[in-house]
């Protein structure tokens, strides 16, 4: 039966398990500062020559993916492997290479304890992630991590709830640590998660997402400006390039410009686009970031941006809506 629903008691439970995992987190990171098993595990991880494989029933399953997961998209190749599944030929994918992390808050999982002999045996390392340093799991490992918590946030102290928060931070905690010492970069991150929004904006290039050839609008200066306003029109990207001889770039008109023209001009018909052009038109080459070419056209209140190449010469031209449907933006 539901209990009356009572705002403040529900609002002291919810602050009363964010405190008790803080606390509990905070209590970890104390501990470490006497305990070198998190260097071991560290180094371990890092000058292991294969994968890292991660294992978990229950609850510590659930962190372990996650915990797999972060490592193999900040550079340390990872799995996760269920360990009944193990038992039953999924340990087949573990080689002697790998490093294996088994996690398990008694320490006493009997799905873990079947196969990691096997896995001592194949010449694997094992990293326990136990909250009992004397367990079966912490004893046979070749480094163990201690996550013990004083208590649950469950009122009941059974729901692994405060345990699974500490496992998953050291988790992060590792992960973090390799990803340094790898020298992970940003663009690393980017080719991990390419169908992601950083990974967009860190891997694509100007190149990817310019105008080219006949779709770039371009006129020679000593052309009238109705035949400027016709390529506009034609071209689509409310503006025109006006090149020289050579097709470098020596100025610009845009939609803006001409509607600062109305009030000033009678006979446009007269009008040479050159006489009114916004000349050393701002450009970016093709090879940089489209990130690049945003930050130029927010810097300068733009629209519109020329790719000029390195010779100076134009090779394409970019419209703030291609950046925005390339979803650089």
């Amino acid at each position: 039966m539901l209990k009356v629903f009572d705002a403040k008691t529900a609002l002291r439970l919810a602050r009363d398990t964010l405190q008790n995992e803080a606390d509990a987190i905070n209590a970890l990171n104390a501990r470490l500062a006497n305990d070198d098993s998190v260097v071991q595990a560290i180094s371990l991880l890092l000058n292991c020559s294969g994968r890292v494989v991660v294992s978990g029933i229950g609850k510590s399953g659930h962190i372990g993916r996650k915990i797999a997961a972060t490592l193999a998209s900040t550079g340390t190749p990872a799995l996760f492997v269920h360990p009944a599944e193990a038992a039953h030929g999924d340990l087949g994918m573990v080689t002697a290479d790998d490093a294996f992390i088994a996690i398990s808050y008694s320490g006493e999982s009997a799905e873990l304890m079947t196969i990691l002999p096997v896995v001592k045996r194949m010449g694997s390392k094992v990293i326990a992630i136990t909250g009992k340093p004397g367990s079966s799991l912490a004893s046979i490992a070749d480094v163990h991590l201690n996550v013990a918590v004083e208590k649950e946030a469950c009122p009941m102290n059974l729901a692994p709830t405060t345990s699974t928060t500490v496992t998953l931070a050291l988790g992060d905690a590792l992960a973090v640590a390799l990803l340094d010492l790898r020298g992970f970069k940003e663009e690393d991150f980017a080719r991990s998660h390419p169908g992601g929004a950083l990974g967009r904006r860190l891997l694509t290039h100007v190149r990817d997402v310019m105008r080219s050839g006949d779709a770039v609008p371009r006129v020679s200066a000593d052309v009238k400006l109705t035949e400027a306003l016709l390529e506009i029109t034609q071209k689509g990207m409310g503006m025109t390039a006006i090149v020289d001889a050579d097709g470098k770039p020596v100025g610009v008109f845009t939609d803006g410009d001409l509607r600062r023209m109305i009030d000033k001009v009678q006979d446009f018909s007269k009008v040479i686009i050159g006489d009114v052009m916004h000349a050393n038109p701002r450009s970016i080459a093709p090879e940089k970031m489209a990130v690049d070419a945003v930050a130029v056209m927010e810097q300068y209140r733009i629209n519109q941006m020329l790719v000029t190449d390195a010779d100076g010469k134009l090779v394409g031209a970019l419209h703030i809506h291609d950046l925005t449907r390339a979803k650089v933006i």
